[in-house]
């Protein structure tokens, strides 16, 4: 016989919780993870630094991030999903105010590696919680919100860490952002209710790694993973040039400017959960597959040297990648019937390893064609993303014909 499910519905008092306190998570999760990335240029001035170093910074984070998610993804089988994500957030807000305090690039970049190690016990939990404990027929739209949540940290981590620095200075916007985050981990913890559907699974290893082999031979999930690795690739590579296009020649716009322009973010807040409800109309491989192709269309629009048309673009590329986020997120939640924190683990694996390795790998395309060189390489991983949404497409009808 199977437990009873105790779903938590649209409209409710536990739903607006679940809803605001997975927002400050993501807030904070998401603005000290980022507020780098509108700095790199001030990084790469202080400390002598090419464009593929600075970009250290970053990667370090995200690439222990997705380290990390292969082992707090299975730790919150075990002890729970509020007891990970609460403990995760303190310890970032206190690594990031550590780093705040260093003043050698090697210690930075130590400290970076450590919040993205924490980190990873937010990313790869939060994602597992709403398919455990939100009804089905909200899911969709509650990932969306979440996703949305994410959208706005990592927008005002980057505006907020773009104005500090050029008012004082890079260490002081780390310190700010650190204090913010520990108040959002206090709320955190105060305003998340406790999971009702949540059934401890013992850690076993070899069953773990078994299963890991397993996900990446299934006929969806491995193509979500993949969608997920060059999805994120392809959006932090822009964003992590884009702020050197501007600042040199012809543009010399200021840092400020630079931190305003991460704006464009906040087309997330609509495009996320709006592709979670178009789903339900268009399914999930032809919603990637638009998805994609407005990432295409807004980065060839960015070609032009107009400050308002590269905004245009950008708007239209951080919109399209949103929404195909919401939907290879909501497909992971439903395709893990099994060990779902695991399997969201994965996926999230597979996500901030390609931001990690195509973000600083594009330093060579950046070196060799600045803003065409790096564009051209974006566009071809969105096209390897299109394959896939193909294939997917394919495979989900014809599955959903034999129901």
């Amino acid at each position: 016989m199977q437990n009873k499910k105790y779903y938590i519905e649209k409209g409710t008092k536990k739903f607006i919780a679940v809803t605001i306190s997975l927002f400050l998570a993501g807030f904070a999760t998401f603005s000290i993870l980022y507020c780098v990335q509108p700095i790199l240029f001030v990084l790469s001035q202080n400390f002598s630094l090419s464009p593929a170093q600075s970009s250290l910074s970053l990667s370090s984070s995200t690439a222990m991030m997705a380290i990390g998610m292969l082992f707090t993804g299975p730790l919150s089988d075990k002890i729970g999903r509020k007891k990970v994500m609460s403990s995760s957030l303190f310890l970032a807000a206190f690594f990031t105010f550590c780093c705040s305090k260093m003043n050698s690039w090697e210690h930075i970049i130590f400290m970076r590696a450590l919040t993205g190690l924490a980190l990873s016990g937010v990313a790869a939990v939060a994602m597992t919680y709403l398919s455990e404990e939100i009804h089905p027929n909200t899911l969709s739209f509650s990932m969306g919100l979440y996703i949305s949540g994410n959208t706005i940290g990592g927008f005002s981590g980057r505006i907020l860490s773009s104005i500090l620095a050029e008012k004082f200075s890079w260490k002081i916007s780390l310190e700010w952002i650190s204090i913010l985050a520990f108040v959002f981990a206090i709320l955190f913890l105060y305003l998340l209710p406790s999971s009702k559907n949540f059934h401890s699974i013992a850690l076993h290893p070899k069953k773990i790694f078994t299963y890991f082999i397993a996900q990446w031979k299934h006929p969806i999930v491995s193509k979500l993973f993949l969608m997920g690795f060059f999805l994120m690739g392809s959006f932090i590579t822009v964003f992590n040039y884009v702020g050197y296009r501007l600042l040199l020649e012809p543009f010399f716009v200021s840092q400020e400017t630079i931190g305003i322009l991460s704006i464009v973010y906040l087309i997330g807040v609509y495009s996320s959960p709006k592709a979670g409800i178009l789903i339900e109309k268009y399914g999930e491989g032809r919603m990637l597959i638009i998805s994609l192709v407005i990432m295409i269309v807004g980065l060839i629009i960015s070609q032009w040297n107009r400050i308002i048309i590269i905004f245009l673009g950008l708007f239209l590329f951080s919109a399209g990648f949103f929404a195909a986020h919401s939907v290879t997120s909501t497909c992971i939640g439903q395709q893990a019937r099994n060990n779902r924190g695991y399997t969201s683990s994965i996926y999230l694996f597979s996500y901030y390893l390609g931001s990690s390795i195509l973000g600083t790998i594009s330093g060579i395309f950046w070196t060799i064609g600045k803003w065409t060189g790096i564009s051209t390489m974006v566009i071809i991983f969105l096209y390897i993303g299109i394959v896939l949404a193909i294939k997917l497409n394919y495979i989900i009808d014809n599955a959903n014909e034999l129901k």
